[in-house]
């Protein structure tokens, strides 16, 4: 089966989009995003994103990670997302409305005449009940700055879902942690029943934090949008920072607030990067 699509970053988190109100996708959508993914093999992405009709928003968005794993939501995949409805004419309105496994979210695009500068997007309220990051063992209460052991390594967690989970950590220098060592195994840790996202973050300032990410189902990549948030949200229950902060990633910046509504607002790049059609 053949279809077309575009390819998207956001500070370098790069995903596949399918027009889903134009292209037919075979039923096995986990095995077709490991095949297009695949950077050896396949078009090559951290994950294949559709877009699709909804009945309870303007559109729906399923994300499926590059191992086949179907996420609740993804932070940068939304911003492309919206790139997408922009570029190929799907909505005429700056913002709108859009169904994830996270909830509604509603991005809207930062326009220079037709020209896409970038996506604010309103991520909703961070959840912080350990049940429902969900995070065993903390019932309802917030998992703040509590121990978590990995091979021998004891770290300090701050536990956030924007969502889908996010175990962030703040360390030293982030550009020294072990990723390939450490990720794995907190991703994976038995008290994150659904595996978790992993940030290692590391404080600049009051309004500027250094992060690096290994995210769930694809491990390392170049930024997460969803774990930008949940650091911001972490650092500001710990008293590290303000409410807004700039996030920087291996692959870019983001800016985000945690708002006195309590919703988080992401704001950052989405760039296409070339459009082909899949065979």
């Amino acid at each position: 089966m053949a279809f077309s699509f575009t390819k998207w970053q956001g500070c370098g988190n790069d995903f596949v989009l399918v027009n889903g109100f134009r292209e037919q996708l075979p039923d096995d959508l986990a095995a077709l995003s490991r095949r297009v993914c695949d950077r050896h093999y396949g078009i090559g992405a951290d994950g294949l994103i559709l877009v699709l009709p909804s009945q309870q928003a303007d559109f729906r968005m399923r994300i499926f990670n590059a191992d086949g794993t179907e996420a609740e939501m993804c932070g940068n995949g939304i911003r492309c997302f919206a790139g997408v409805v922009h570029a190929e004419g799907l909505s005429g309105e700056a913002e709108f409305t859009v169904e994830t496994g996270a909830g509604i979210l509603v991005p809207r695009l930062q326009l220079a005449g037709s020209r896409l500068t970038g996506v604010r997007v309103d991520m909703g309220e961070p959840i912080l009940e350990g049940e429902r990051i969900p995070v065993l063992g903390f019932g309802a209460s917030r998992v703040i700055e509590q121990p978590i052991e990995a091979e021998g390594e004891t770290f300090s967690m701050t536990c956030v879902s924007m969502g889908n989970p996010h175990c962030v950590i703040f360390v030293e220098d982030a550009q020294d942690v072990p990723m390939e060592k450490f990720g794995p195994l907190l991703e994976r840790h038995e008290k994150f029943p659904k595996k978790t996202n992993v940030e290692f973050a590391e404080i600049k300032d009051a309004s500027h934090i250094r992060m690096r990410v290994w995210e769930r189902g694809a491990a390392v990549t170049l930024a997460c949008g969803t774990g930008s948030c949940a650091t911001l949200v972490a650092a500001a229950l710990t008293g590290r920072t303000k409410r807004e902060a700039e996030v920087q990633l291996d692959g870019g910046r983001l800016q985000i607030e945690w708002a006195e509504n309590h919703h988080v607002y992401m704001t950052g790049p989405a760039e296409k990067v070339f459009a082909g059609r899949y065979e």
